[in-house]
């Protein structure tokens, strides 16, 4: 079996920083934002987030937005943020039965790779993708299939897992197979995470 992985809540418990660390932004510079802020930027990645941030009317240069982003997403994801549970020890045992393990994550390679490595999961992947890489946001279903063109396999031969209800709804429209991954963040979904797609998993090792 190809599996897609999400990053962000799915393989580590990051969500908690990932938005205390946006929201310190918007803070910061006195940028006026919506409740549901966090749930609009988690798919959209560091320059996704850094034009809605524009939108908004943050006072600052766009280049200046993502460079604060990956200060302090970095010093975060290299030193402190932890796998969820039974991530290890399940993605060892779908590598060892022959399974394809891939990562699709909107947020980028600097603080990506280092927080897979440190954590000793990087070498378990054939393929550790930011959307940057595709120039296209998980909120576009096109990202989807190029990344299925990559793996060399017919889209709906892929199976994506996902936190982030949305991503999980334009990967299915794509034509993916679908996991909902329960996370804390997304914990409101459950319903619509559980009954929409394919399957749903509560506990990473439920995927054995």
């Amino acid at each position: 079996m190809t599996y897609l992985f999400d990053f962000d809540g799915t393989l580590v418990d990051s969500m908690p920083t990932y938005a205390s660390q946006m929201l310190r932004i918007l803070e910061e510079t006195g940028t006026p934002y919506p409740d549901d802020v966090i749930k609009i930027i988690t798919p959209l990645g560091y320059i996704g987030t850094a034009k809605y941030y524009l939108e908004l009317g943050m006072p600052l240069s766009f280049e200046e937005i993502t460079d604060r982003m990956g200060r302090y997403m970095y010093e975060q994801y290299a030193s402190n943020i932890p796998a969820k549970d039974t991530v290890r020890e399940t993605l060892l045992a779908l590598r060892a039965r022959g399974d394809k393990l891939n990562v699709l994550t909107a947020s980028p390679h600097l603080t990506l790779d280092p927080c897979l490595k440190r954590l000793g999961l990087y070498d378990l992947f054939d393929n550790v993708w930011s959307c940057n890489d595709f120039d296209m946001t998980k909120a576009d279903p096109q990202i989807y299939v190029e990344a299925a063109k990559r793996l060399g396999e017919r889209v709906e031969d892929v199976t994506f897992l996902d936190d982030n209800l949305g991503a999980c709804r334009t990967a299915k429209v794509a034509g993916m197979k679908v996991y909902g991954v329960y996370d804390d963040s997304s914990a409101e979904y459950t319903k619509e995470m559980s009954t929409e797609f394919d399957g749903y998993v509560v506990k990473f090792s439920e995927l054995l």
